[in-house]
């Protein structure tokens, strides 16, 4: 059961805008086809939850909480029973490998953000959160790969780590659990819905002036500007 839906983050709408009505910078381009391309894969992620899990469970989609003036950002909470599984999507495309404890990507080389290390650290913040609200739930995190088109050489052997090919056992490990839904697991739910941090935590906007954009209706589905009416 959705409790939360997921929206579009205003940077992504912001830059989605910009992109079809000029020419974004390099850098602005990049940061929208990455926000694009994790939204999408979150999608994904909500479709299979959606079509495959119980009913018994609560789904909180992108809650983004605060904590001893830190915040954390979930991007799917399920709530089943005595526990909360906290899953962070990545929706990476193509050949990465693992070395030393961080990820590459096997094209350029490139070191990127360990999203091990942002799993770890939302959980940490999830348990004080929790304590603090006095809240006894167990927090198995995930960090769920949901592109069928994404390899990871050298894998290391985490439990915590959901590949494509095991998000089929992966849902049918959360439906084997026994769920009852109570009082308490709404009581989590609601509490966590209502201290949603509305705001983004990255503030910083791309500048652009209204006269350098391109005016006009775009199709609602593709934003092209060939509009035909039948």
């Amino acid at each position: 059961m959705f409790l939360k839906s997921r929206t579009e983050s205003d940077l992504l709408k912001l830059l989605g805008f910009l992109n079809n009505r000029r020419s974004l910078t390099e850098d602005d381009l990049k940061q929208y086809l990455y926000l694009k391309k994790g939204y999408e894969g979150e999608l994904a992620f909500d479709r299979l939850t959606a079509a495959t899990l119980n009913s018994d469970v609560y789904i909180l989609n992108d809650i983004m909480l605060e904590i001893n003036h830190s915040k954390f950002q979930i991007d799917s909470s399920l709530i089943i029973q005595d526990t909360i599984f906290p899953c962070e999507i990545k929706n990476f495309e193509g050949n990465y490998f693992y070395n030393d404890g961080e990820f590459h990507f096997s094209g350029s080389k490139s070191l990127i953000t360990n999203p091990l290390h942002q799993v770890k650290r939302a959980e940490t913040l999830l348990q004080q959160y929790l304590k603090k609200n006095g809240f006894h739930f167990r927090i198995v995190p995930y960090l769920v790969f949901i592109n069928p088109k994404f390899f990871l050489y050298q894998a290391p052997q985490n439990d915590s780590i959901i590949f494509p090919p095991q998000l089929s056992s992966f849902i049918e490990k959360l439906n084997s659990k026994p769920s009852n839904l109570n009082g308490m697991q709404r009581k989590l739910a609601d509490k966590m819905i209502a201290d949603h941090i509305i705001e983004s935590p990255y503030p910083k906007l791309p500048l652009y002036e209204y006269h350098s954009l391109r005016k006009g209706f775009t199709c609602a589905i593709c934003n092209s500007f060939q509009i035909a009416c039948g």
